[in-house]
């Protein structure tokens, strides 16, 4: 039932969110019928006499008529109905909810199982206001709102497919969560929010002046009161629903009441000042994040610094983020595939999160991530929806390339952004080549974002690359899953090879030519979900490879490292500088090889890079950076000139920042040499570049005084627990908002 434009849709209670559901949907299809049951007659006879409703009645008369049965009743009441809806409608018909509370549905009295509620979609619109009753309906309440799906292992892909499409039809923006994660943010953001407003109402109320008190009660009354105003039986019955969950953030409400108590009884005033300005800089974070323009939140979170003192240890035994390549690729892959696709280890970092969202706007169903956890309800090939505004990318190249060879072959139009250093990083290494396919791509004047494509037909190629890019050969395998004829990839050097293993791992049939360093797809065949693990990010694992190698005494693990051949370069390189790494544990998880890995310190040497190591290390050598500028002798990089195209000219950006650290160094255009001695501190900018700001963290393991690194906001696109984690095993670093953003 994926496409539901013809669909008999029946809502049961036509209060102001099923009358907004019935406006909205009459809205967008004019002649979609809409049917409903109430016990409120007037409201019945008004939704008719509006146009809106094309038939009332009774539930057990309805409910057979309907393909889509929408609850729009408080979250007891669902329960109460369930059992007569699942005896009198139709086999193929779906049913979906509006309730703020979801865990009850299965552990009520009735206790429904997710085989007997295999129709059963739950969903909860995050809209609505203190009003109440179909006269306060509007049709555009759920219009850029977020609506929260909570499928369950009963439910099939067409189903969760079907209700999404539903709301996306509403205007909403369809994000997923397990249901008892969902009832516990609910009951935290939501649900004692109201509590509180019912209860100082009542507290006022029971004041010896309450009508004083009420008569000269301030605007800021009236506004934090204003949802004591909401249904008070719905309210009534979700407090029920939801007790558990209620309950346990009440007990940590009720405890910082306590505490609050004491300060003021005390007088303790500089404490009551910082908690208050702690609850104010949390609300101004949430606001920026979620409300603010794109180009508004950018410039303010590039007001992190990171500040390194000088010494500190490096041991311990840790597991890095998961890895971002493989993250990226998980989401796009699942979301295009046949089934329900689970995936762990999940990077959960801003350009991974990004993805995620871009997908949840064409239309994929994807429940989480929850602690690194994932499940996606793919659409398959041709199910995606076209995107209903521009499609964000925040800082990844890799994003960008590899969804627009995606994007090329679709039926439908769409454009791709990013933030400000992504809009400056070429893109006609992918767009020419997909022109050469058919497909239709504007870009900037420099060949930059944003990209405007216009889906098209595509016709397989034969790409001999210029220089070695997974993210190019990416791009061109995707945009051949659709392309007529065969679509190969010719590469002058070895380089990541995660998308042919992933594709294979759905299913999808590569043909590779290892002597001929050939990658090559046929179109027109259908991808299979999976189960995926992701390892540890070894882009993320190389901070701490270094960290561990240039400091003295160390002695630290990596837990379950991605070593896939094509990106081992860091460990080749250090291996080559005289580090002392030993792997361990090797295995296959998913197709792809890891390991954990042990660092110990063990003096470091210069070396020639041979350029054979290049694509196995491109996103490693800023730390690698840091390690030949703690080595004995040169060591120099050439053939490298793709560092100066990447979230930084990363040449410039280590060149400069170690020259203000006392390092001897000497750029090329393609490359850099490093004369290792001793480091100072000083103040560096990352430019906005997460492995430029990270590196530098690392050199603070032996620099002789502290180093201020600006612009480090970007980290979180990569490592978001970076931070934490190299406090962790030693590091002397702590992240801080700027008074100013340094450009």
């Amino acid at each position: 039932m994926k496409d539901i434009n013809n669909k008999v849709v029946l809502i049961v209670g036509l209060g102001m969110i099923g009358g907004s559901i019935a406006r909205g949907l009459k809205k967008a299809n004019p002649k979609r019928q809409i049917i409903a049951c109430d016990t409120d007659i007037q409201a019945l006879q008004q939704a008719v006499d509006d146009g809106v409703v094309s038939r009332s009645g009774e539930l057990a008369t309805l409910c057979p008529l309907a393909d889509i049965i929408i609850l729009a009743v408080p979250p007891l009441t669902v329960c109460e109905l369930l059992p007569e809806i699942l005896n009198c409608m139709a086999p193929s018909s779906l049913i979906t909810d509006v309730a703020s509370v979801k865990s009850h549905i299965f552990t009520s009295s009735e206790k429904f199982t997710e085989q007997e509620l295999a129709n059963f979609v739950p969903a909860h619109p995050i809209a609505g206001s203190e009003k109440s009753g179909y006269a306060a309906a509007v049709d555009d309440l759920f219009e850029q709102r977020n609506v929260i799906l909570t499928p369950h292992a009963g439910n099939s892909t067409d189903s969760v497919a079907a209700i999404n499409a539903l709301w996306r039809e509403l205007g909403a923006n369809v994000l997923g969560m397990t249901r008892v994660r969902h009832d516990e943010v609910l009951a935290a953001t939501s649900h004692l929010p109201h509590l509180l407003a019912y209860a100082i109402v009542d507290v006022l109320l029971k004041q010896e002046q309450s009508e004083d008190i009420f008569r000269y009660a301030a605007g800021g009354f009236a506004d934090f009161s204003r949802l004591a105003s909401s249904d008070a039986r719905m309210w009534s019955d979700i407090f029920v629903a939801n007790s558990a969950a209620v309950e346990k953030v009440l007990d940590d409400y009720i405890q910082s009441l306590l505490d609050f108590k004491t300060a003021i009884k005390k007088h303790e005033h500089e404490k009551l000042e910082k908690s208050f300005g702690a609850a104010k800089q949390a609300r101004e974070n949430f606001i920026t994040q979620h409300f603010k323009p794109k180009k508004q939140e950018e410039m303010i979170s590039n007001q992190l610094s990171f500040s390194v003192q000088p010494g500190g240890q490096v041991a311990g035994s840790i597991r890095v983020a998961g890895d971002k390549s493989i993250s990226h690729r998980s989401i796009i892959l699942a979301s295009i595939a046949n089934g329900i696709t689970r995936v762990t280890g999940f990077l959960e970092g801003e350009d991974a999160l990004n993805t995620v969202a871009a997908f949840r706007e064409m239309g994929v169903t994807i429940v989480g991530p929850e602690n690194g956890e994932l499940t996606i309800y793919g659409v398959g090939k041709n199910g995606l929806q076209a995107p209903r505004k521009p499609l964000y990318m925040g800082n990844s190249g890799t994003a960008m390339r590899l969804l627009a060879g995606l994007l090329a072959a679709q039926s439908f139009d769409s454009e791709l952004t990013g933030d400000e250093s992504l809009t400056e990083r070429p893109m006609n290494r992918v767009a020419q080549p997909l022109r050469s396919m058919g497909a239709n791509i504007d870009t900037g004047e420099s060949g930059t974002p944003p990209l405007a494509i216009r889906g098209s037909k595509l016709k397989g190629i034969t790409y001999e690359m210029p220089i070695a890019s997974a993210q190019v050969k990416s791009c061109l395998l995707l945009a051949g899953l659709y392309a007529e004829g065969e679509t190969k990839t010719i590469e002058p050097a070895p380089c990541r090879d995660h998308t042919e293993r992933m594709l294979q791992g759905f299913g999808y049939e590569v043909v590779i030519d290892e002597e001929e360093g050939s990658s090559a797809v046929i179109g027109g065949a259908d991808l299979k979900a999976t189960q995926i693990d992701v390892p540890g990010d070894i882009s993320s694992a190389a901070f701490f490879l270094v960290a561990a190698a240039i400091t003295p005494g160390s002695d630290l693990t990596l837990q379950h490292v991605g070593v896939n051949p094509t990106r081992i370069g860091i460990i080749n390189l250090l291996r080559d500088m005289g580090a002392n790494i030993e792997s361990s544990n090797e295995r296959l998880v998913g197709g792809e090889p890891v390991a954990d890995l042990r660092i110990r310190y063990r003096q470091l040497k210069g070396i020639v890079i041979s350029e054979a190591q290049i694509p196995l290390a491109i996103d490693e050598f800023p730390v690698l950076f840091v390690a030949a500028a703690c080595a004995e002798g040169e060591t120099l990089l050439r053939g490298a000139k793709e560092l100066r195209v990447k979230e930084s000219d990363r040449l410039d950006a280590m060149a400069q920042g170690l020259n203000i650290l006392g390092v001897a160094v000497e750029t090329f255009d393609d490359g850099i040499k490093i004369t290792g001695g001793q480091m100072g501190g000083g103040a560096i900018n990352s430019f906005g570049d997460h492995r430029i700001a990270m590196a530098f963290t690392v050199a603070g393991l032996r620099s002789e005084s502290s180093i201020d690194i600006a612009n480090c906001a970007n980290v979180a696109t990569s490592f978001p627990n970076f931070v934490e984690l190299a406090s962790e095993v030693g590091m002397r670093v702590s992240a801080q908002k700027s008074l100013k953003a340094t450009s």
